[in-house]
């Protein structure tokens, strides 16, 4: 049985120490990235206070589209460039906007999400996917909560085979 009883009231970085620890336990076995982005995202969605929903878009021929996820529905596919899953893929940059009403072009999904935050995944230096994480509550996310989720990247990017996404 698997447990996701993390001590939210501890630091982050201890918090998030606990998580990705939890993250690698979940994907270390698992050779599909599709069933480990899966677990990962209701990882995400059930630990994480105030997130209204976290999962992935993958990229396929130019543009981004719908993967493993938990929330509302979503948009199924975002072009590059184009809001905040869209500019991070295309800048290969990781995006932590505090208000998305102030993202220029950001795309409503869902009308709850005021604040967001997407890392890239990458594979041999390419963009393959991205982890895409919103709150129903402004400046949610912070450079504690970014610096986690870097090392869950990290532990995606060297846990799952993402050369099956490319």
């Amino acid at each position: 049985m698997f447990s996701i009883e993390i001590d939210r009231n501890q630091p982050a970085s201890a918090f998030y120490h606990e998580f990705n620890q939890l993250a690698e336990g979940l994907i270390s076995a698992e050779a599909d990235p599709i069933a480990g982005m899966a677990n990962l995202s209701s990882l995400l969605f059930n630990v994480l206070d105030d997130v209204n929903w976290a999962g992935f878009y993958l990229m396929q021929e130019e543009q981004l589209v719908l993967g493993p996820f938990h929330g509302q529905p979503a948009c199924t596919r975002i072009p590059l460039g184009r809001g905040v899953c869209g500019t991070a893929a295309s800048e290969n940059a990781i995006q932590r906007i505090a208000d998305v009403d102030a993202f220029p072009g950001h795309i409503s999904c869902d009308a709850a999400s005021q604040s967001e935050i997407v890392l890239p995944l990458l594979h041999d230096g390419k963009v393959v996917a991205v982890l895409d994480i919103d709150s129903p509550v402004k400046e949610r996310f912070t450079e504690e909560d970014e610096k986690g989720l870097i090392r869950l990247v990290e532990l995606i990017q060297d846990g799952l085979h993402l050369a099956k996404l490319s």
